[in-house]
């Protein structure tokens, strides 16, 4: 077999170097999923390693799936027996076989977001709090944190750093809705997505008898995006290889964007000291990318103090320069963005997909849609609401979680009057009261109905549970689609939403049967071995937002740039390059947030393979109001020789700084020749503010006042307006010319 012939020398290494710690730095588009590929099928073939006694983690199941299939193509069928898949989806599997050591079903039940944040509301009324200060998404994530961390609800209450915390938060009580909130997990057999991986090291730290059966069967340890890890994810594979000592991580720590996440970076920088014979091999020959691009690309995260050094490099050609587009609102920047991509893709016979619209928040998609739509440019949105989170497809999943768990209390609140069977809250109320106050499970409750409730209501109660033994019957006697296909006929959900007919409920219908379609054609794959019920719905439940996107419409894409890794466009475009929006005015508190925009940028940039554009605006509307803006500091750090202004942006009213001479591309410019591309530097000089800069109270500010502002320095007020509750102030700036800002916004210190 000659697949290493394919390699380049440092690659090769990598897939040769199979025992011992190895750590493979991996620069963008360097081709880490081919090094982790032929490294797997090296493992099989040369080495004679079963494929059972390989452990593969990846974060998303689509890599899992591509990489299990092009190792097939290599090795042949023997390649399916490879444990590869997301760290969720492994520790799930991992839990269902193991789960009742810990007091759990086997059939538990994973929790999305929206079901936790459900259950979150509930505790919040059932304990009186007040729901604007205990809001479910901010609770769900301190939650998250502390999983993440490994933090129990008792070692998070016996906390006094914590508990000071959360008054000062002015949530006293966060710590008691944390134990409320794993005390109903725990009595709906249910686990949410940070439990998965909390759970694995309770198990694993309480059961060493369990740990050493999977130490002894996972030989060889591989974990793809090692910069994502948490320190959950970190020790339950730390633990994992401790044995043979087989772990090769692959990472690149100047693509670790997820701290929001939970995401440790020190888990890659500081790898070394864990493991002193340490195997490092460094990846650093770029195929994805042109030299202008790769070599930008590297000024941006050359300015990061935090990392490992490495030189991304390319034999690809130089490729066109990067291009600076300037608009003067959010509005333009949409208009100039669509023009350009239209013009492109008839120039150069270029498709849709071959463009991606990249921004650091999803609210900066609303100018960019609306210019493409009337460029009739077809579009999609990555990151919008995906299949699984419809209203009518979590209907139906509700059902099928609860005929396969019935104490799963969020599906049986979803399904319960729905279609209306004369249920109503009060009744749901009292059966989830007397669950808790009899402390027995939900489904004891449902089954006995006449003994906690009366009249219709607990005769309604009564059909409904000889209504999900049915279900129950058939699900274990039947495949996941047969028994699917049943639950959406019996439960009266088909007939109710086939009664709608209006176009949204044709919708609705139409979702419902491509869901039946995909139960259908996982129970067809001959991959899945087990085809229960209970199986699809693990595996539904573990979708990542990547492998939801299955839209092969021809569209340009748009999208957060946090969405955007591991994807490659021939062009991009990375919008609203402006200060306080990107780098994130949340993001500035320290270097280590700093460096993470950085990061981001580094990200975006290298997503792009023919062509990259960066783009900001002047002014722009952020909550309800036009603000002036800024360029961002980060258009400073992209080497200059490899940047030019876009004509479009050629026009008198440009800022001072940006207007200089032997500027690259400045045609048009009153008085300007063209210059030659000489690739002169970009000036976008930003004042630096004196040492003791502090913003002044500007509620008595007049004209003629000197000030000064952080980035545009010193200027004279020309003139004050008021609008409405906003006060203005026009000020003529030494070397950024007269800018008009809003008070109470601006930063400004009275000179005189």
């Amino acid at each position: 077999m000659d697949y290493l012939k394919e390699l380049n020398p440092p690659q090769l290494q990598a897939v040769q170097h199979t025992d011992g710690p190895v750590m493979i730095i991996a620069g963008a588009g360097s081709g880490k999923t081919r090094v982790l590929t032929y490294r797997i099928a090296h493992l099989i073939y040369a080495k004679g390693i079963d494929p059972f006694n390989i452990l593969s983690l990846t974060f998303t199941n689509k890599a899992a799936a591509e990489m299990k299939h092009r190792i097939e193509t290599l090795v042949g069928l023997e390649a399916r027996n490879t444990w590869m898949g997301t760290f969720h989806s492994i520790f799930a599997k991992i839990l269902r076989v193991e789960s009742e050591k810990i007091g759990y079903p086997s059939n538990f039940t994973i929790y999305d977001n929206d079901d936790s944040k459900s259950l979150i509301r509930t505790l919040v009324k059932e304990m009186r709090l007040d729901d604007k200060v205990y809001k479910p998404g901010v609770v769900l994530s301190r939650i998250s944190g502390a999983k993440n961390r490994l933090i129990s609800w008792q070692a998070y209450q016996a906390d006094p750093y914590v508990k000071a915390d959360d008054e000062s938060a002015m949530k006293p009580r966060m710590g008691e809705l944390y134990q409320k909130y794993q005390d109903r997990l725990f009595k709906a057999g249910a686990m949410d997505f940070d439990d998965l991986l909390f759970n694995t090291n309770v198990l694993f730290r309480d059961h060493l008898d369990v740990l050493n059966k999977y130490q002894q069967r996972f030989k060889y340890v591989m974990v793809d995006e090692f910069q994502d890890t948490n320190i959950s994810q970190y020790l339950i594979t730390k633990k994992l290889a401790s044995v043979h000592q087989n772990i090769c991580v692959v990472g690149d720590d100047a693509q670790s964007i997820y701290a929001f996440r939970g995401a440790d970076i020190q888990n890659i920088l500081n790898f070394e000291k864990d493991y002193p014979d340490l195997f490092v091999v460094k990846l650093e020959q770029n195929y994805r990318s042109t030299k202008t691009i790769v070599e930008a690309a590297n000024s941006i995260i050359d300015k990061n103090k935090a990392q490992l050094k490495k030189l991304v490099w390319t034999s690809n050609p130089d490729g066109e320069l990067i291009e600076l587009v300037k608009a003067a609102s959010d509005n333009e920047e949409g208009r100039i963005v669509a023009n350009i991509i239209f013009e492109e893709k008839n120039n150069k016979k270029l498709n849709n997909s071959d463009f991606a619209i990249l921004y650091r928040t999803n609210s900066q998609s609303r100018a960019m849609e609306e210019a493409l739509r009337k460029m009739n440019l077809t579009y999609k949105i990555v990151g919008g609401l995906s299949f699984y989170q419809r209203k009518e497809i979590k209907d139906l999943m509700a059902y099928l979680r609860f005929t396969v768990n019935p104490v799963d209390e969020e599906a049986f609140k979803r399904i319960i009057n729905y279609p209306k069977r004369g249920i109503g809250d009060t009744s749901v109320e009292k059966i989830l009261v007397s669950a808790y106050e009899h402390d027995i499970p939900l489904w004891e409750v449902v089954q006995n109905a006449h003994s906690f409730l009366g009249g219709r209501a607990g005769s309604a109660l009564d059909d409904f549970a000889t209504t999900i033994k049915a279900f129950q019957i058939e699900a274990e006697r039947k495949d996941a689609y047969e028994a699917a296909n049943f639950i959406a006929k019996q439960s009266g959900l088909l007939r109710e939403l086939y009664e709608d007919k209006t176009i949204e409920g044709l919708n609705r219908y139409e979702n419902v049967q491509e869901l039946l379609n995909a139960i259908k054609e996982y129970v067809d794959n001959p991959e899945n071995e087990d085809k229960s019920l209970g199986s699809f719905l693990q595996e539904i439940a573990l979708l990542t937002d990547n492998d939801q996107d299955k839209d092969k419409t021809d569209a340009i894409t748009l999208m957060t740039i946090h969405a955007s890794k591991g994807l490659e466009f021939k062009q991009v475009f990375v919008v609203g390059m402006e200060e306080d929006l990107f780098p994130s005015q949340m993001m500035m508190q320290s270097r280590d947030d700093l460096e993470e925009e950085r990061r981001l940028f580094y990200v975006a940039a290298t997503r792009a393979m023919e062509k990259l554009y960066l783009s900001y605006a002047l002014s722009r509307y952020r909550f309800g109001r036009l603000l002036n803006c800024e360029p961002s500091r980060f258009l400073e750090e992209v080497d200059p020789s490899r940047i030019k202004v876009n004509k479009r942006m050629a026009s008198k009213e440009m800022p001072g700084a940006l207007r200089k001479e032997g500027l690259p591309g400045s045609t048009g410019f009153v008085g300007l020749k063209r210059q030659p591309e000489s690739r002169q530097p970009i000036q976008l000089k930003i004042h630096t503010p004196s040492p003791d800069f502090k913003p002044s109270n500007t509620n008595n500010l007049q004209a003629e006042q000197l000030v000064e502002h952080p980035k545009f320095g010193y200027g004279k007020v020309q003139k004050i307006e008021t609008e409405g509750l906003n006060k203005k102030a026009t000020i003529q700036f030494e070397h950024f010319g007269e800018k008009t800002l809003l008070l109470s916004f601006a930063k400004l210190r009275i000179i005189d």
